[in-house]
């Protein structure tokens, strides 16, 4: 039992080191704050095996979109929440 909780937290100490190569930089092209969702023209998210592209996203609640400006440069993580596409990170 010992040697279970400490891989269990051995993996939880490494998971915010996973999620920082899950992140892509892109160029924010459109931003719609009625509905939540970003259109980024992004480099490859290699967690979700995607080329550069541009789409649109949902964006989580934990992300601020409010002070963003079309153009705006980012860094983001992205994932599959509830099934679709969604910034689940983000820094500028």
């Amino acid at each position: 039992m010992k040697h279970f909780v400490f891989a269990a937290a051995l993996a939880l100490a490494a998971a915010p080191a996973l999620a920082d190569g899950h992140f892509a930089d892109g160029t924010i092209t459109k931003i719609d704050p009625q509905w939540n969702k970003l259109t980024i023209d992004h480099g490859p998210l290699a967690n979700l095996d995607m080329p550069a592209m541009r789409m649109v996203f949902e964006v989580s609640e934990s992300v601020a979109i409010d002070d963003l400006a079309e153009g705006d440069r980012i860094s983001f993580a992205a994932d599959r929440v509830n099934g679709k596409l969604t910034v689940v990170e983000m820094a500028r």
